[in-house]
C-alpha cells in the first residue's frame, strides 16, 4: 500500500488561469473612480478655504484721507474717489472707489458707499430733488441715506469716518454690507 502525498509532485494541480486583459467595464471603472477622485478634490477645495479664512486674521481696516473738511461746504453733497488700500495689480480700475459726503454741519458728515443696497448699482445724486437715485431698478434714498421707495431693501451703507488735523478720513479697504455694516445713517462719527 502505498501512501499518497499530498505535496507530491507526481499530482498536477489545475490552478485557474487570471486572464489580465481589461474589459471595457473594468475601464469605465477606474474612469470614473478617476473622475469621482477629481470632483471630490475640486468640491473641497472652496470648503477649506472657506475652513481656513476663518482662521486667518483679517487686517485692520485702514483709514483714508479724503481731503481737508474745506473742500467740503455745509448742506452739499459731492462725490469723492478713493484708491483702495488692498489693491492689488489685477483690480485695474476697480480699485479706484467712489463715496458720497455729505456735509451736515462744522463738525458733522455723512459719508455714503456709492453702491445701491438692492444689488449695488452705483447711485448718483441729484441735487434737485435732493435724492439718490439708483438707474438699474428705480431705488431712491433720501439725503440722509434713507431708504425713500423701489426695491432696496435697506438704507445706504455709510463708512465710518473721523476728523483728524483738519482732514476728513474714513475707515477703508472694506466696503460696508450687511456682514460689515459699518454704521447707521445718524452715527457715522467716531471720535
Amino acid at each position: 500500500m502505498a501512501s499518497e502525498d499530498p505535496h507530491s509532485s507526481n499530482d498536477s494541480h489545475d490552478f485557474p488561469k487570471f486572464d489580465y486583459r481589461s474589459s471595457r467595464r473594468d475601464f469605465l471603472l477606474k474612469l470614473g473612480i478617476g473622475l469621482d477622485v477629481i470632483a471630490g478634490a475640486l468640491i473641497s477645495i472652496p470648503i477649506i478655504g472657506f475652513v481656513i479664512s476663518a482662521i486667518i486674521k483679517r487686517a485692520d481696516p485702514t483709514w483714508i484721507s479724503l481731503g481737508s473738511v474745506d473742500q467740503f461746504k455745509v448742506g452739499t453733497t459731492r462725490m469723492v474717489a478713493y484708491d483702495n488700500p488692498y489693491r492689488i495689480p489685477a483690480d485695474g480700475q476697480t480699485a479706484h472707489i467712489s463715496c458720497w459726503v455729505k456735509r451736515t454741519s462744522e463738525q458733522e458728515f455723512n459719508v455714503f458707499a456709492v453702491n445701491c443696497t438692492h444689488l449695488g448699482c452705483p447711485v448718483r445724486w441729484f441735487e434737485q430733488s435732493k435724492l439718490f437715485l439708483c438707474p438699474c431698478h428705480g431705488g431712491a434714498y433720501y439725503e440722509d441715506g434713507s431708504r425713500a421707495a423701489g426695491p432696496p431693501p435697506r438704507d445706504l451703507y455709510q463708512y465710518e469716518y473721523k476728523i483728524e488735523k483738519g482732514d476728513l478720513a474714513i475707515k477703508a479697504g472694506v466696503l460696508p454690507t450687511l456682514a460689515d455694516p459699518g454704521t447707521l445713517p445718524q452715527s457715522g462719527r467716531t471720535t
